[in-house]
């Protein structure tokens, strides 16, 4: 009976507990001399780092606490960024998919682990038993065996439907064993996307609509590119070029929707870290239960915490991802987070449940500003202001020094080049189709006497080929200044003729060397 009562005893004390972490989390705010000092922060640094615009919120799970624009929408012009100017936020959309299946799961119109094929029989991969056992849950927390970011040209400014690219990626190669490790995919998370149309008779764009922007308000929230022209206030995207801060065009993303689609403003994704810190639950209305915002937060697939890592953030002793976030640990807190690149637009979302408190940041440049200002802001809001370190130089003077790393290997590159070498053949005799099974066709022509590459299935992919050394030529896709020079080699078969195309543009999103074209004609 003694037991029994301490047991009680004990209860008590951490209900009481709970209570009043509870009733402290509901008071929520962020006092004047906070809010000054993360404001200085941001401003500062979208300096330092040359982005021009920024938009930024802090939220818990009833009220807004911070909210505020930086810099202008595009460079060059006058228009400021305020929390309503919209912004691409990428793969920040993968979280909207996972929560859109997460309703069709609580209406018991789904589960988790149902497989892949009751839905889409037609799916097909590399292997026969991960075509019969691919379940829902695989495709949203990347443990398909694919690489990261494999297959991605198959959808980046390609004409293919968002069949047609779930289709092709039966041609993709594995890295890993089937959910051995974790391999980021773009394309399952497109296939899990389409699971949605064939359940609801809606398309992913028309429910998420429905189902997520509508009952939030969020008013200032597209899933196209296309809705674009009759709205203001939208942010240009940016990126360097030739040392310049340049405006690029918008580039559509509407055949991998439920990867990356969505564009929204800052008060728009705010409302949406409401939702998710209200676990499922909005201004009185429930969107999903707290059953499926606890699945979506809990691990799946573990990610390395490397030794390097570890010395740099003592405090992150475990990495992973559910279903849509990555989940890591930070100062003894529980954190819930995603980026997002679009070409042009880096986004972040971050989560502290135990707090009560989410933020997200939203640049119209291709920068890692984002980066150190996740952390100095976790820092200002569990470290009662204290910097653990000047993140905004520290990641600053890393990726500066990247920078030059990079320029110095090309410049090795560019001195080890044969410069008086010549083609093996007359330039006509390189011309003609190359057919990849996985891509498709590309193009090689010859124009006002030099070789142009077209690949067939993206228009804007092309490019003049200048000669670098024997039968490599030098690759500069101009529609696309966020991408580095790459090469075009042409290999010769016993018989003096031309039989493949090897094109490698080395940068950290799309793996060109995935592409195996093979003369036809």
């Amino acid at each position: 009976m003694m037991k029994m009562k301490a047991y009680k005893s004990i209860l008590s004390i951490l209900l009481a507990v709970v209570f009043t972490v509870t009733s402290l989390s509901a008071q929520r705010s962020l006092d004047a001399k906070l809010t000054n000092q993360i404001d200085s922060i941001l401003s500062v640094s979208l300096t330092k780092w040359n982005v021009p615009g920024m938009a930024v919120t802090i939220v818990s799970s009833s009220d807004v606490l911070f909210s505020k624009g930086y810099g202008v929408t595009e460079v060059g012009k006058a228009e400021k960024v305020d929390d309503n100017t919209m912004f691409a936020i990428a793969s920040n959309s993968k979280a909207f998919t996972s929560a859109a299946l997460a309703i069709l799961v609580d209406e018991e119109k789904i589960a988790w682990d149902d497989k892949v094929r009751n839905y889409l029989p037609w799916f097909s991969l590399y292997d026969p038993f991960v075509n019969e056992n691919m379940t829902i849950r695989d495709l949203l927390c990347h443990r398909s065996g694919l690489e990261t970011f494999s297959g991605d040209l198959l959808w980046y400014a390609s004409n293919y439907s968002r069949e047609e690219i779930i289709r092709r990626a039966r041609f993709l190669k594995p890295k890993y064993g089937f959910r051995t490790q974790f391999g980021y995919s773009n394309i399952m998370f497109l296939t899990a996307g389409e699971i949605i149309p064939v359940v609801t008779g809606k398309s992913w764009d028309d429910f998420v609509k429905e189902r997520i922007f509508k009952p939030l308000g969020m008013t200032r929230s597209v899933t196209s590119t296309k809705d674009l022209a009759k709205l203001s206030n939208v942010a240009s995207p940016h990126t360097e070029s030739n040392g310049k801060i340049i405006a690029i065009p918008w580039l559509n993303w509407d055949n991998i929707a439920p990867a990356g689609a969505i564009i929204a403003s800052v008060t728009d994704v705010g409302k949406w870290l409401m939702l998710q810190l209200g676990k499922g639950e909005f201004n009185g209305t429930r969107v999903f239960s707290e059953k499926a915002s606890w699945e979506m937060w809990s691990p799946n697939t573990i990610l390395n915490v490397s030794s390097g890592s570890a010395r740099l953030w003592p405090t992150t002793h475990f990495k992973s991802y559910g279903l849509g976030w990555t989940l890591n640990d930070y100062r003894g807190r529980k954190i819930v987070s995603h980026n997002g690149g679009y070409d042009g637009m880096i986004s972040n979302t971050v989560l502290v449940p135990e707090e009560d408190l989410g933020f997200a940041i939203l640049t119209n440049c291709n920068s890692t500003l984002y980066y150190p200002m996740v952390y100095a802001i976790l820092d200002a809001l569990l470290n009662d202001g204290v910097q653990e370190r000047d993140w905004s130089g520290f990641i600053y003077d890393f990726d500066k020094n990247n920078k030059d790393v990079e320029k110095q290997e090309r410049k090795e590159k560019e001195e080890k080049r044969v410069k008086d070498s010549k083609p093996t053949l007359a330039l006509e005799l390189y011309s003609g189709i190359y057919t990849c099974e996985l891509y498709g066709d590309a193009q090689v022509s010859v124009q006002s006497g030099k070789l142009k590459l077209e690949l067939l299935p993206s228009p804007k992919f092309w490019s003049v080929l200048s000669h670098w050394q024997y039968d490599t030529f030098e690759v500069e896709f101009s529609e696309f200044p966020s991408l580095p020079k790459g090469t075009a080699t042409f290999t010769i078969g016993a018989d003096g003729t031309v039989d493949e195309l090897k094109v490698d543009v080395p940068n950290p999103d799309f793996d060109f060397t995935e592409l195996k074209f093979f003369k036809t004609k």
